[in-house]
C-alpha cells in the first residue's frame, strides 16, 4: 500500500487535480476558487482510489464504499472551503465531481447494447447507477456533517 501511495497514488492525485481545475475553468469558475476545487477533487479522488485499493471485497461493494466517502469528502471539504472563501459551495462541488463521475461505465453500457451484449451491458449500467447512487448519498451525509459542523461552531 505504501508503495502504491508513492507511485500511483501521487500520479493519479496530481492528474485528479489537474482535471478538476481544468472543469473549473470550462465552467468558468472564479479564479480565486480555481486552486482550491483542485484540491477538493484531489481529495476526493485519492480517498476513493485509497479505499478501492483497501478493501478485500467485490468491485461493486468497492465501487459503492469508495465512491460513497470519497462524495462525503467532497461534500465536506466544498462546505469548508465555501466557507474559507465566501462563495457558494457549489462551486466547489460540481468541478470535483469530474474525477468520481462514472463515465468509462456508460461508454461501455452503450458500446455493449450496439454490440449485442446486454448481460454484460447490465452489469455495467448497474456499476453506473450504484456510483450515481451513492454520489448523491454522499453529498446528503456531507450536507449533514456540515450542518453539524455548524451547529457545533456557533
Amino acid at each position: 500500500m505504501l508503495h502504491w501511495i508513492f507511485t500511483t497514488g501521487l500520479l493519479q492525485t496530481i492528474l485528479a487535480y489537474l482535471a478538476t481545475a481544468a472543469f473549473g475553468v470550462l465552467l468558468n469558475i472564479p479564479r480565486r476558487a480555481l486552486n482550491l476545487s483542485g484540491w477538493v477533487g484531489a481529495a476526493g479522488w485519492l480517498t476513493y482510489e485509497a479505499l478501492y485499493q483497501v478493501l478485500p471485497t467485490t468491485i461493486n461493494i468497492k465501487l459503492a464504499i469508495g465512491n460513497l466517502v470519497a462524495a462525503v469528502v467532497i461534500g465536506v471539504f466544498s462546505g469548508l472551503a465555501a466557507h474559507y472563501k465566501r462563495m457558494p459551495m457549489i462551486i466547489f462541488n460540481i468541478p470535483s465531481l469530474v474525477p468520481l463521475v462514472p463515465g468509462g461505465q456508460s461508454y461501455r453500457v452503450v458500446r455493449n447494447l450496439v454490440t449485442g451484449h446486454p448481460a454484460t451491458a447490465n452489469q455495467y449500467l448497474a456499476q453506473v447507477v450504484i456510483i450515481a447512487g451513492v454520489i448523491a448519498i454522499g453529498f446528503l451525509l456531507a450536507e449533514f456533517i456540515n450542518r453539524l459542523l455548524w451547529q457545533l461552531r456557533h
